[in-house]
């Protein structure tokens, strides 16, 4: 139940003034780094609840999964609650800012119980003096097509410089291994590249590995190739992703001393 733990640990952050208190940096535990050591912290709070085992999938580690997402702000919260098929087959929620609306979106994996996972954009809305606190999901990649079919998100950032913000997921990381890159426009998640053949998670990992580093170039992520011998960093120019070996995978240490650009 390492994973449900790790998940759980997240909700408390409902309760308290803000994520800057909650946690010493901007990603969640076990996410990886998803976002950059610089990346804003945020007042809102986000974590999962109602924990099911609907859903059997246990790529995380255990069977449990989550039905409902909620958010917090300043003591007003809000609440998302998916219909049977659906579950968060996710270790916790991202906040990150990923449009051109000022304050953060809530990035998350849910999955079907016929076709598979998705990546998914929430926001929250907390109406200053008339309405309800309310979350929305905004935005969706497409269903992966197939039941027990799961991605791993990777990181969001600039990656090249244009000054959007790119989301990057490992599409099936223990199957197909295909990095993508997506961009939300006009309130579309449109991909914008993709790579076979490196990954990010092992399946029954509670964790995710690897994530977003700027050794000073621009930003680019760390992922393991796809028998998790080597460590790849891979680029994004604008139109493609560029793949390069960076050295021996010998465990988690390896990513660490990568992601620190050591």
């Amino acid at each position: 139940m390492r994973r449900a733990a790790a998940a759980l640990a997240v909700v408390p952050w409902l309760l308290a003034a803000g994520l800057t208190a909650a946690q010493p940096g901007p990603n969640p535990p076990g996410v990886g780094a998803f976002l950059l050591p610089d990346a804003p912290r945020y007042r809102m709070a986000a974590g999962f609840a109602a924990p099911t085992e609907r859903y059997p999938h246990g790529v995380l580690g255990d069977p449990v999964e989550w039905g409902e997402l909620q958010a917090e702000l300043e003591q007003e919260a809000a609440c998302f609650v998916l219909p049977e098929r659906l579950v968060f087959e996710d270790i916790a929620p991202r906040l990150a800012d990923v449009d051109d609306i000022p304050g953060p979106e809530i990035l998350v994996v849910e999955s079907d119980a016929e076709r598979g996972a998705r990546l998914a954009i929430y926001r929250a809305s907390f109406p200053v003096w008339l309405g309800q606190p309310h979350l929305r999901r905004i935005a969706a990649t497409p269903f992966i097509g197939r039941r027990f079919r799961w991605l791993a998100p990777a990181g969001a950032a600039d990656l090249d410089g244009d000054g959007r913000v790119e989301i990057a997921t490992v599409e099936t990381p223990h199957l197909g291994r295909v990095l993508r890159v997506w961009r939300l426009e006009a309130g579309e998640l449109v991909e914008a590249a993709s790579l076979q053949g490196v990954t990010n998670h092992r399946i029954g990992d509670a964790v995710i590995s690897g994530g977003l580093r700027d050794c000073g170039d621009g930003p680019e992520l760390v992922l393991a190739n796809d028998d998790w011998t080597r460590l790849v960093a891979v680029r994004f120019d604008g139109a493609a992703l560029i793949p390069r070996d960076i050295g021996p995978l010998a465990g988690a240490g390896s990513f660490a001393v990568a992601l620190g650009c050591r």
